[in-house]
């Protein structure tokens, strides 16, 4: 894990203690990493939590515990420690990109799953109307994906009737985007500009996007080499799968799929963004590079396919 890459965790602990309600806060916009002073512990340390704890109307002490609890077994960390006043110091491990992958292919579509809501029991209300129904579906998914025991009302979450004009009209997968794209509090999204096969469609971009990993390891194949995870180099991908568990228990706490959604287009982009590495290109030889960004690659695939099953659409492995 680079300096870089630190800060960026450092800030996704934030932005969880923030989502949760443990912090009340802005997220600022960057986190500084400097190297461990002597008589300081670990290799790197932050003042992050001196930086906070005005606005957040907290010691810094308390700031650091509430990041340093969200910061324990974080890939690519050792350990995690508080020093002084409240400052973070990191001890890091050499190998958590790798480590990373594994876990996420170990665990395949229900990587992100958890018992982060184990005991907590959720009653959600039947819903009136397609929209409703849907979203109560989606919802009793997540959150049981992270443990709760739901109870759903009259309607099973599933069951959708549509007269022909409405979005439902337009097909399971675009209906359930158009549905839980938009903020439960937002009009749904216009379906119709979902059908089209363009880069301006974030479902079209999802999908597609999975499907090029997809192809990708077909191709990687033909070349005569397997994914194998190791050190990578796209810190901007590794940070968004290592927010996925993130994502998932937030939509499922707040009540909110949309934020399923957004991550998984964030996801898209990156991984669209990367693709161009994977293989060799002309007459260069397959090397460990290439393994390793195959199976991240691979790993990001995984977890859009679990992203949209979470969201009950599809993911095809050809589009």
């Amino acid at each position: 894990m680079t300096p870089a890459e630190l800060s960026l965790t450092v800030l996704h602990a934030v932005r969880r203690a923030v989502g949760d309600g443990a912090l009340r806060v802005d997220v600022p916009s960057r986190a500084t990493i400097e190297r461990a002073r002597p008589g300081g512990a670990g290799e790197y340390a932050s003042n992050i939590a001196l930086a906070l704890a005005r606005p957040a109307g907290r010691s810094a002490l308390d700031v650091a515990g509430i990041l340093e609890e969200r910061l324990r077994g974080v890939p690519g960390l050792r350990a995690v420690e508080i020093t002084g006043p409240g400052f973070l110091n990191f001890t890091l491990r050499g190998d958590a990109d790798a480590d990373l992958v594994r876990e996420v292919l170990a665990a395949g579509t229900s990587y992100g799953h958890g018992a982060a809501l184990a005991g907590t029991t959720v009653r959600l209300a039947g819903g009136d109307g397609p929209r409703a129904v849907l979203v109560v579906g989606t919802l009793a998914r997540l959150l049981r994906s992270q443990g709760a025991d739901v109870e759903v009302g009259a309607h099973d979450g599933e069951r959708m009737h549509v007269r022909p004009g409405e979005p439902g009209a337009y097909g399971d997968d675009i209906t359930r985007w158009a549905f839980l794209r938009a903020a439960p509090h937002d009009r749904p999204l216009d379906p119709a500009p979902l059908l089209v096969p363009h880069e301006r469609n974030p479902l079209f971009r999802v999908r597609y996007a999975h499907s090029r990993t997809r192809r990708l390891l077909v191709n990687a194949r033909q070349l005569g080499f397997p994914p194998e995870p190791g050190e990578c180099d796209d810190p901007v991908l590794l940070g968004l799968l290592r927010d996925h568990p993130l994502a998932l228990l937030s939509a499922a706490r707040h009540r909110a799929p949309d934020r399923v959604a957004r991550h998984l287009e964030a996801v898209a982009d990156a991984l669209l963004a990367f693709q161009h590495t994977v293989l060799p290109l002309g007459d260069e030889k397959p090397s460990a590079a290439h393994r390793s960004r195959l199976a991240l690659a691979e790993a990001a695939g995984t977890v859009l396919a679990g992203g949209l099953s979470a969201l009950g659409i599809s993911a095809p492995d050809r589009i």
